[in-house]
């Protein structure tokens, strides 16, 4: 088969299934192996990007989707949903990062760390389809944990959630506080070398 074809197909499988396709699932439906296809679809992914074109292919938690570009979003928006943008509170943006910096959390930790009730937030999240819920865990009154979806990965332009920036490192005394005095005094300190 021509490889014109083979990415006419693989373009049109991703555009039909609107969800994320494996690479098994291609391999299966084009009979083909699987590098061969992955090769293909790199060339695809510099071909959209070369062209000026609205649509990209994202690798999304070990598969493919087409995707609209980020910055034709605005243009999008407006055509598809005509309701109000929907924004995420601080609060809920604070559960959303503790969910995608520690999968399978329970509710009761997440309120642990932020020292408030946060149903509200959750309930946001899961309407948004940014977090969903991972399964019960096996401790006592068996609390129901929470992940991040592949629509969180999409929508923040990761690939795995390898791909999150690494947190800064912090100290914690003998109270299991953070010193922000120690924090405020390194940074001084690198301040200082990078100014020498």
């Amino acid at each position: 088969m021509e490889k014109d074809k083979i990415k006419g197909i693989i373009e049109a499988i991703l555009f039909a299934s609107g969800k994320i396709v494996t690479l098994d699932e291609l391999s299966m439906s084009l009979e083909m192996d699987k590098k061969e296809i992955a090769n293909i679809i790199e060339e695809m992914k510099e071909e959209y990007k070369n062209a000026n074109r609205g649509i990209e292919i994202v690798y999304v938690n070990n598969g493919y989707t087409i995707s609209s570009k980020k910055e034709y979003h605005e243009y999008i928006y407006q055509i598809i949903d005509k309701r109000a943008k929907p924004n995420l509170s601080q609060a809920a943006l604070e559960v959303l990062s503790i969910i995608a910096y520690n999968p399978k959390i329970t509710r009761a930790e997440i309120e642990n760390i932020r020292g408030v009730s946060s149903d509200a937030s959750i309930y946001r999240l899961l309407e948004h389809n940014l977090i969903e819920e991972a399964g019960k865990l096996d401790l006592p009154g068996k609390p129901m944990s929470y992940k991040v979806t592949e629509e969180f990965l999409k929508k923040f332009g990761l690939n795995t959630l390898e791909d999150l920036p690494e947190l800064p490192k912090y100290k914690v005394d003998e109270n299991q506080q953070i010193v922000i005095d120690d924090i405020v005094l390194e940074n001084k300190e690198e301040n200082n070398k990078e100014g020498e």
